[in-house]
């Protein structure tokens, strides 16, 4: 056992002492060694690989507190935007049967949907995406390791197998982009034993039957919006205001339509406990925060949706002194994505300040590995960033809220434009269409430069998607007014406006 020790003592001081050397002759193993296999941290290493660099990933998924692995390709391929987006469509596809009777479609029978069928479809996409990734890299010639990276020095990273097994690679750069996980909270009992989150819903075998949401974040709203969608008995407990960050005005449109359309909303409640009865359901209790009083009821399941945790804890960050913010634990970067240690550059929604976006990983990570392989000096620009919240009727903006341009601007230094408009195709179905709005924030005065576009309605990310290539061209209001519209579509009624808020006049659009 002795001889084992030393055995090992010596393995530890050969491989402190490659590493050693290596950093004295600037002879490394890899250029460019990203951890993280999500979005941005593969585009950056396909980019490099591209450019000519000898470039390693290690990715590792840690099981949820349920259970739930994946494979390649991060949160937004295997437990965010695309099985979300999959599940929203269902969705959509649900109340559009119920609109196609109105359109002369013959519908016989009871119509249903069943969980499992969806569930199997959707990860056997997510799989189909995993082994993709796996070929592009090979292909690109960037080296994929399934170890859980941690970092030595600035150009030295330890990757950890499930077995235990270490494994040492020595890179001139390193790059971190090991994104987020769902929080659980802490002061809840029963909260983790008995809870999910978005970790493991997507990966359901059995429909998660009558569901309490906690939460209304845009991750909160868009699982409420589909599981009611499909039929579920759905909940979402906000303890103030839904969709935080986001214009308000815009959030209230998407919870009232939500609250028509059949979820049901626990306004101004926060979660007490949650305990597993003998029938195997979950009841919960609530305190309503307005008036104190205490309240319960059973669900099927309880999905947590109150915010997301940086992957940094297991990275040993602290050992080399890479600068966090402690209130948010992200990573704190310039404006290159370089972090307080030379060499070390992180991205994405490790980093503090950076939208928890997929596209600007992606777009951020190749635009880094630009500048460390081929002496580009371009960085990222997260301006006007456009998103969109999937919910029954979609939310998308680009550019400022309403409130943060009266904050940067003053309320005498902004114009804002706005419509209530009816989809065409909601006209036949005799479908409400009370939350369709859009509104287009201007500054005042001169060619009232737009600072922020807001729309909820059908297809609402494709609408801003468009719309968003203006504002990196300096859009004004004079310019949309000089755009003619597509006939007969949504995103049309963008270019007609022509009713301010401050006129007070009725903005709902009539007629073609």
């Amino acid at each position: 056992m002795a001889a084992l020790c030393r055995g090992r003592h010596r393995w530890r001081r050969t491989i402190h002492f490659r590493v050693f050397t290596r950093n004295l002759t600037g002879k490394y193993d890899y250029d460019l060694v990203v951890i993280g296999g999500g979005s941005g941290g593969l585009a950056c290493s396909k980019e490099a690989a591209q450019l000519g660099q000898r470039v390693a990933v290690l990715d590792y998924v840690e099981p949820s507190a349920k259970g739930t692995k994946w494979g390649l390709g991060g949160t937004c391929v295997n437990v965010g935007c695309i099985p979300k987006k999959l599940m929203h469509q269902a969705a959509l596809l649900g109340a559009a049967v119920k609109d196609a009777k109105k359109y002369g479609w013959q519908i016989s029978g009871t119509v249903c949907h069943d969980w499992p069928t969806m569930a199997a479809a959707v990860q056997n996409h997510v799989r189909s995406l995993n082994w993709g990734h796996r070929v592009q890299l090979q292909d690109k010639k960037v080296k994929y390791l399934n170890l859980r990276g941690s970092l030595m020095d600035e150009h030295t990273v330890k990757g950890l197998s499930k077995a235990g097994k270490e494994t040492i690679l020595t890179a001139k750069n390193i790059v971190i982009a090991t994104g987020g996980r769902p929080k659980y909270p802490t002061n809840i009992p029963g909260a983790m034993e008995h809870g999910i989150t978005s970790d493991d819903i997507f990966w359901l075998k059995k429909s998660p039957g009558k569901t309490l949401v906690v939460g209304s974040s845009y991750v909160g709203l868009e699982c409420a919006g589909f599981l009611t969608g499909i039929g579920l008995d759905t909940t979402v407990m906000v303890r103030s205001i839904a969709l935080r960050g986001f214009d308000q005005q815009m959030a209230a449109l998407v919870t009232d339509y939500m609250e028509a359309y059949g979820t049901k909303f626990a306004w101004q409640c926060a979660p007490k406990r949650v305990d597993r009865l003998p029938s195997g359901d979950l009841q919960v209790t609530w305190t309503d925060t307005q008036t104190g009083n205490e309240h319960k009821d059973t669900y099927n399941s309880v999905l947590w949706a109150v915010g997301r945790a940086p992957e940094t804890k297991a990275l040993g960050l602290d050992k080399l002194g890479v600068k966090l913010n402690k209130k948010t634990g992200k990573i704190v970067v310039g404006a290159d994505e370089s972090t307080s240690v030379p060499n070390i550059f992180a991205f994405g929604d490790i980093s503090e300040g950076r939208p928890e976006l997929t596209p600007t990983a992606i777009k951020a990570g190749k635009l880094l590995a630009r500048r460390l392989a081929a002496n580009s000096t371009e960085l990222m620009n997260y301006d006007n960033v456009p998103t969109t919240v999937f919910t029954p009727l979609e939310y998308a903006c680009v550019g400022l809220s309403e409130e943060e341009a009266e904050k940067r601007h003053g309320k005498d230094g902004i114009e804002v434009y706005h419509a209530f408009y009816k989809p065409l195709e909601f006209t036949i179905a005799e479908r409400d269409a009370s939350q369709c709005y859009i509104k287009v924030i201007c500054e005042q005065g001169g060619d009232q430069r737009i600072l922020g576009l807001h729309f909820t309605g059908p297809n609402a990310g494709e609408v801003t998607q468009g719309f968003a290539l203006g504002f990196q061209c300096g859009a004004t209001y004079s310019h949309l007014l000089q755009t003619v519209g597509i006939h007969p579509t949504c995103a049309e009624e963008v270019v007609k406006m022509n009713i301010t808020k401050r006129s007070g006049l009725d903005a709902t659009v009539t007629g073609c």
